[in-house]
């Protein structure tokens, strides 16, 4: 049942990617059984001719019909099997997309829960190394056929014998009932052999990664890395010895059983030719027709069998893709209001929170409240729940508790587009990817807006180094794929990542550690152009420096996820007592003999 069900969902994602597919899946079923019913019936009505009447004109006529039937049939199946084969890849990489898409669309706080973290890789795994998805799609296709193909052989076989049709259904039982102690078995051989797998993927994959390399080399890591991928590929093989060996006991008997319906139907109408105890003599035409039809479909059997053992196996690697598949999407967490207008207040109401799968309460009771056009700068020592803190006003996580209004709405009411079209952050761990430094920026094609780009450029000091470049803003970022491509500074990296942010134009702007790869004198110059950068913009920045705050209306200090003040600069540094006295009071000492 649970299969049924995750066959079902496969077959409506089938169905949302391209309808086309499933249509012609059902077309190539139909013509790949339509040639196996041709070849089983007309050569009785040519064996009958040939034996009886030997008319010359009927002869030609149903010779010529094989021949005709077999030509057009292999004409549509060969039609069939060329697009079948383009739909396959198609659907395949499909699928993949489907998986991308939803690994950018899902949740984002199952992305940093560790069960479903595993489950991506896992997901990712089957999709990638396994083929899963596209073996299961050629198994649903050849499965398909031969049902199709047994249901009418049955049918056909009946006009001879309701006898045959009970005995070779007692077969078919016996065969379904070895094929389901088989796939119990072998249900739960996958899920056991699951974690190994995962252990193995994990390795193989560190050493793909080239972003890890100078680590490796450094380290010597090599052999390490080389023998954990040996050690869990030989635990892999070991499982699969014995999967194989279990497996190949159940192929037999099945293949016993084959031959038990092959010698029920040849002996059956092998006496039904040469004695009408059983019921009407019949001639060699018929007989020819109904050994075809058995022979046709013991194979079918074989194959259908096969099918269903393989899709089970494949569903096996593909549980991982079907429940991920299944998690709500991000645009899905929230309400329906379109958020119009600028942000005009945010406002914290006792809010804490504790991260997936953790009982440790990261934010206690948070509140305070930020107007439109204030620049707030948060404090704190590592792990006070700063980042945390930017994260909520994301939507990247729901409160435990309290509530997070902006507008005076609960943010959870906006709908989701339109609420994150109002907020731009650079996180200390952003990202550049391998298009164009324009591209980068505006996040559109190149030429879409070079004009601003250049602006923005400008504005984050770095045209100079832009205008050196070969190919100035178009230039490539990253070597990945091209070797024209370039590389930047940390701190390059970071004013482009900046740039990203303004060219959004959102009315709140968030800076998380942007300038960590700075040294103070470029941070001090990006933070005292900021406020000039941003303008009547709401902003709220986190930096370990507290020379940062200064340029900010007030500092919000978060100490072990509380708050322990809420001020201007002036005042919080006439209370000498205060965290934030305590550590701006440190880092101007280290700045001033460093």
């Amino acid at each position: 049942m649970k299969n049924l069900k995750k066959l079902k969902m496969f077959f409506l994602l089938s169905w949302r990617i391209s309808p086309s597919y499933i249509i012609y899946l059902i077309l190539s079923t139909i013509i790949s059984s339509g040639q196996v019913f041709v070849n089983v019936i007309l050569p009785k009505y040519l064996i009958d001719e040939l034996i009886g009447n030997t008319d010359m004109e009927r002869i030609i006529l149903f010779g010529s019909l094989i021949v005709l039937s077999n030509l057009l049939f292999a004409f549509l199946d060969n039609t069939m099997k060329r697009i079948m084969d383009v739909k396959n890849i198609y659907m395949n990489e499909m699928m993949n997309k489907a998986m991308a898409e939803k690994i950018m669309n899902v949740e984002f706080s199952y992305l940093e829960n560790p069960y479903y973290l595993d489950l991506k890789e896992r997901a990712v795994f089957a999709a990638t190394n396994q083929s899963a998805m596209r073996r299961l799609i050629e198994n649903m296709a050849s499965m398909l056929k031969n049902f199709v193909t047994i249901i009418g052989l049955v049918a056909l076989m009946f006009t001879l014998s309701w006898i045959l049709v009970i005995l070779l259904a007692v077969a078919i039982i016996i065969a379904l009932l070895i094929y389901r102690f088989f796939m119990n078995y072998q249900m739960n051989f996958f899920q056991e052999l699951i974690p190994v797998n995962r252990k193995y993927g994990y390795y193989v994959n560190l050493a793909f990664n080239d972003k890890l390399q100078k680590d490796v080399r450094l380290y010597n890591m090599n052999k390490m890395m080389t023998d954990k991928v040996v050690h869990y590929n030989n635990e892999i093989n070991k499982w699969l010895c014995r999967y194989y060996g279990k497996q190949g006991k159940y192929l037999g008997l099945y293949g016993i059983i084959n031959d038990l319906q092959a010698a029920i139907a040849y002996g059956y109408v092998g006496l039904r030719v040469i004695s009408d105890k059983l019921g009407p003599k019949i001639g060699l035409g018929s007989f020819t027709m109904y050994v075809n039809a058995a022979i046709n479909f013991t194979k079918s059997t074989t194959e259908f069998g096969n099918n269903v053992i393989n899709i089970v196996q494949v569903l096996g690697y593909l549980d991982p893709f079907m429940e991920f598949m299944s998690l709500p999407d991000e645009g899905q967490a929230g309400g329906s209001l379109k958020f119009e207008g600028e942000v005009e207040t945010i406002e914290f109401k006792n809010v804490s929170f504790k991260y997936p799968g953790s009982d440790k309460l990261v934010l206690k009771d948070i509140s305070f409240k930020i107007n439109k056009g204030e620049k707030i700068s948060i404090v704190g020592l590592n792990g006070a729940g700063k980042t945390t803190l930017v994260k909520l006003i994301c939507r990247l996580y729901r409160p435990t508790k309290g509530q997070i209004l902006i507008n005076g709405r609960d943010i959870f009411e906006y709908e989701h587009k339109s609420y994150m079209d109002k907020i731009a952050a650079v996180f200390q761990d952003f990202k550049l990817f391998n298009f164009t430094i324009e591209e980068n920026i505006t996040c559109k094609e190149a030429d879409k807006d070079t004009e601003r780009a250049m602006e923005l450029i400008e504005e984050v000091g770095l045209r100079e180094n832009i205008e050196s470049l070969p190919n100035g803003i178009k230039s490539l970022f990253g070597k990945a794929y091209d070797e024209s491509g370039i590389e930047m500074s940390g701190g390059e990296s970071q004013k482009i990542a900046i740039a990203r942010a303004l060219y959004k134009d959102a009315s709140l702007v968030i800076l998380d550690e942007p300038t960590a790869a700075l040294d103070p004198l470029a941070e001090a110059d990006i933070y005292e152009n900021f406020n000039n950068l941003v303008g009547e913009k709401t902003a709220i920045y986190i930096s370990h420096r507290m020379s940062s705050s200064v340029f900010c209306d007030k500092i919000l200090v978060i100490d072990e996820g509380s708050i322990s003040d809420f001020d201007t600069h002036e005042n919080l540094m006439k209370k000498e007592d205060s965290l934030y006295y305590k550590l701006y009071k440190t880092q101007a000492i280290n700045y001033q003999y460093s």
